[in-house]
């Protein structure tokens, strides 16, 4: 099968630091990559690289075939490659319904009032606080409501950078659920996490990055006790 996302020795670098060095990966259409790694490995450089924020100094980024390398994030979006970044990027002044109305206009959404009662089906609880500020939400609570922007619609990539950071167990499992929908509904997944064993439930294929180099590629079931031995460097 054709990988619908493919790095062929990718360099980045900010500045003078050079964080990523001959990076190869893949990921198949339909198919969830974890891309794992202790912190300062280069996964949220790579997952940057792959949604045009940080642009390659040296290799190739493909898109279903396209040579992407270097392209804007607003021109990988229309091709429907949609970054859910660390942290919880919403409006903290605005209420839960207001953020989500004004993610769904500037996707050009001509029926909003549909895309928001999609949102409070994928999640209940934002249902429950549609009129509460983002301020007010717990943590969370604002990792839903981020991801349900960017979910309504779903994208042929998302690429999940750290979904569990700050989050209570339960709700990190709740969240991982919901990814777990979309991958059945036949979305691509990149997930850049710490957490081992919540990444491991739901992916196929596995890469492990060290000091921005790529120490495994394989499938999950070739990954044998590497991931125990990475867990404890994680803090999983």
């Amino acid at each position: 099968m054709t990988a619908l996302l493919e790095l062929r020795d990718v360099d980045a670098a900010y500045g003078p630091f050079r964080a990523l060095f001959g990076v190869s990966l893949a990921i198949e259409e339909k198919k969830t990559l974890a891309l794992l790694g202790p912190n300062g490995a280069g996964k949220t450089t790579v997952a940057r690289v792959c949604s045009g924020l940080v642009p390659p100094t040296r290799g190739e980024v493909l898109f279903d075939g396209d040579d992407v390398s270097g392209l804007p994030t607003h021109e990988l979006a229309r091709r429907k490659v949609v970054h859910a970044p660390e942290g919880r990027s919403i409006f903290s002044t605005l209420t839960v319904e207001e953020n989500l109305t004004l993610a769904f206009r500037q996707a050009g959404d001509g029926k909003v009032g549909d895309a928001l009662d999609r949102a409070f089906e994928l999640f209940p609880r934002l249902g429950e606080r549609r009129t509460q500020l983002g301020a007010t939400l717990s943590g969370g609570e604002q990792r839903m409501l981020a991801l349900a922007r960017v979910l309504v619609h779903p994208p042929r990539l998302l690429i999940v950078d750290e979904l569990s950071l700050g989050l209570a167990p339960l709700v990190v499992a709740e969240v991982y659920e919901k990814l777990a929908e979309l991958k059945a509904l036949g979305t691509t997944l990149l997930i850049v996490e710490q957490h081992v064993h919540h990444a491991l439930a739901i992916a196929d294929d596995v890469v492990i990055l060290r000091k921005g180099q790529v120490e495994f590629s394989g499938p999950k079931s070739q990954l044998g006790d590497e991931a125990e031995r990475l867990a404890p460097d994680v803090g999983d």
